[in-house]
């Protein structure tokens, strides 16, 4: 809990009153007093709060030195001190400084009364000498109370669970980060640079630990090590969704732009790479912070104080453009941004539900966690607060939900009473995000089955929408690709000197569907007589015409032709065992005729080109089930000679 905007305003007003008549007449409690507001200028709260009270037992009544007490207090988060000292000024005098009334609203508000904290507010808000802005600031406070108090009453389910020793320590954990198949976990340590010492800010240092789940736990957290980490602070890191890539925040460094600044490394095999400050027009002489990298890696979200926002701390976000450089951040605008503070911005795999705190937005006190969707066209809707007792007076700052958008996992201090810890717990339905699954595997060569450096392509199969954009590890071969259920996917791996791979995903009828694929694929190199599917090529119902899903099939091969100018092809069409086979021959004719009259129609030159149709004689797998006779009907497509450059 920080300092309010009244209490700031109340601090300015009291110096103005040193110029002025006093409410005591004791001058040796006006020479505590005074000398209390120096030390308060100074940030020395506990000197100022001695030598308030040392007025007070001077002078009883003296109605300034409580409220300024209190003030200090506040600042200190001894919030039922605080009160108390509220309390008394107004006791003594209703209407010396209406504005108390405000202080003690925050100060009840700061402890969880909201009954008393509305009380505060309102006589605030009734009182006939209050300037209008005074009396909008209260009703705005009487709001947060109203739904405070709604929704103390109103609880949600939250029954948070420690994650474990191999994770939770005497330290600070904090800033948790999770690829999308929850088998590796990074976050934040506070750790002492000399263990013998104190936990004094001079003696701590931010440092990542990684943490890896095997059989069915965690592993014991170790650090993750330079390059990543240094003699600096580094915190608040944010992994791609298959973690080959990580984003987090670094201050005070030789290349940084402004206090703290956005930095990213990427990782081959099992070394990270080092980090790279994200430059202009991302990082500036202001603050940027707490980074959140969509699943596709291609949308930055941020915390930043710029110039050009709705408040003091607002979210934004940069776009990733063809040319791999971050264009110029975009304010996320004043549907989320407030007056206040919007922090820790988290954008879920499904690349719509973003999560992040405020204290800005309607709420229990200090910082909330809210959760807001956007639509197809791109617009955010209304923040909705997650509930209590998930939000508390306290401030909850810093929220991640695993792809399944089953589980969120956060760190607080709320349950120990001592250091932070890091706690998951089941989300309840109304704020859960879109369910993704994922595929995940190794990419090798089929002949020699050395693992091969790949790109991979998720498309819309209806909006032709390239919906992520990955690689395979160039040292591993590995990849994991995100997959948000509720759409048809094609998928494309393509590696230079290989034919490319397709799959494809219907997940449009399922509304569950988070168990994940779990493939290897092999790609065959491009040599004659070598053949693949093209699994993303539909029809109409026992007709030859395309449907408009194939087009991202189409393309695909269009684009493999043109960067293989050298190779001729054959298109193959097969069909199941179904109806007269002399139609199903003809039938898988006039399909591979299709697709090769497409080719030809986007600028393939014929004499490349050649289509055949074999009916149901050669097929891959039974046909006296409907999957099988699904995997029979298919077209393919074969190298029938290749002419290198």
């Amino acid at each position: 809990m920080k300092r309010s905007v009244f209490s700031l305003i109340f601090l300015l007003s009291s110096i103005a009153l040193l110029s002025q008549e006093l409410s005591t007449s004791s001058s040796r409690a006006e020479r505590f007093f005074r000398s209390g507001i120096r030390q308060f200028e100074l940030l020395n709260h506990e000197e100022a709060l001695e030598l308030f009270k040392r007025a007070i037992s001077a002078d009883r009544d003296f109605y300034e030195a409580y409220l300024l007490a209190g003030d200090v207090c506040f600042d200190m988060e001894q919030y039922r001190e605080a009160v108390s000292y509220f309390e008394k000024a107004v006791s003594l005098d209703p209407d010396f400084y209406p504005p108390a009334y405000y202080s003690m609203g925050n100060a009840w508000l700061a402890v969880g009364e909201y009954e008393q904290a509305r009380d505060s507010y309102n006589r605030l808000a009734a009182h006939p000498d209050v300037p209008e802005r005074h009396r909008e600031m209260a009703e705005q406070q009487i709001k947060k109370c109203d739904f405070a108090i709604h929704a103390v009453n109103n609880p949600v389910p939250f029954d948070p669970v420690d994650i474990g020793p191999a994770i939770n320590t005497g330290d600070d954990e904090y800033w948790p980060t999770l690829t999308a198949d929850e088998q590796t976990l990074v976050f934040t340590r506070q750790i002492k640079r000399n263990p013998a010492g104190s936990r004094v800010p001079a003696n701590l240092r931010e440092d990542f630990y990684v943490s890896y789940y095997q059989e069915d736990e965690w592993s014991k957290a170790e650090n993750i090590g330079p390059p990543l980490n240094s003699d600096l602070n580094e915190g608040a890191p944010s992994l791609t969704a298959d973690g080959r890539k990580i984003y987090f925040t670094a201050c005070n460094r030789a290349d940084g732009k402004g206090s703290c600044d956005i930095y990213a490394a990427e990782r081959s095999g099992t070394g990270w790479g080092e980090p790279v400050n994200l430059g202009s027009p991302v990082n500036t002489a202001a603050w940027e912070a707490q980074p959140s990298i969509s699943s596709d890696g291609e949308i930055l979200y941020f915390t930043s104080n710029r110039g050009g926002g709705e408040g003091k701390m607002d979210l934004w976000y940069s776009q990733l453009g063809e040319d791999d450089r971050w264009g110029t951040p975009v304010n996320l605008g004043e549907v989320i941004n407030t007056e206040g503070n919007e922090m820790s911005p988290f954008i879920h795999p499904d690349n719509r539900t973003l999560y992040f705190s405020s204290d800005g937005h309607v709420g229990l006190g200090g910082y909330d966690l809210f959760v807001t969707r956007r639509d197809e066209k791109g617009n955010w809707s209304e923040p909705e607060n997650l509930g209590y007792p998930l939000n508390t007076h306290y401030d909850e700052i810093g929220l991640i939900v695993n792809a399944r958008g089953d589980r969120a996992y956060f760190a607080s201090d709320r349950m120990s009473g001592e250091v932070r810890d890091i706690y998951s717990f089941e989300l309840h339905p109304a704020i859960r995000p879109l369910e993704v699954s994922y595929m995940k595997g190794t990419v090798f060569d089929a002949d020699s089955r050395q693992r091969l450096y790949a790109s991979f392509e998720l498309v819309d199969l209806l909006t032709a929408e390239t919906v992520i954009r990955s690689w395979s590890d160039p040292g591993t071969g590995e990849f994991l690709v995100p997959i948000t259920t509720g759409r048809d996917y094609a998928l494309n791996v393509s590696s230079s000197g290989y034919l490319f791979y397709s799959d494809h995903f219907s997940l449009s009828g399922f509304a569950h569907q988070t168990d994940p694929y779990l493939k290897d694929i092999p790609l065959h190199p491009i040599k004659t007589g070598e053949r693949t599917i093209l699994r993303n090529i539909f029809f109409e119902f026992d007709s030859y015409e395309l449907k408009p899903e194939s087009l991202v099939e189409l393309e695909k091969l269009t684009e493999f032709m043109n960067s293989n100018p050298g190779i001729r092809i054959k298109i193959n069409g097969h069909t199941d065992n179904i109806g007269d086979p002399e139609y199903n021959m003809e039938l898988s004719l006039r399909r591979a005729g299709a697709v090769a009259g497409y080719l030809a129609g986007s600028g393939i030159d014929e004499s490349r080109i050649e289509y055949e149709g074999y009916g149901e004689t050669m097929p891959l797998a039974t046909n006296e089930t409907e999957e099988g006779r699904a995997e029979n009907r298919r077209t393919e497509f074969e190298i029938t000679g290749n002419q290198p450059d």
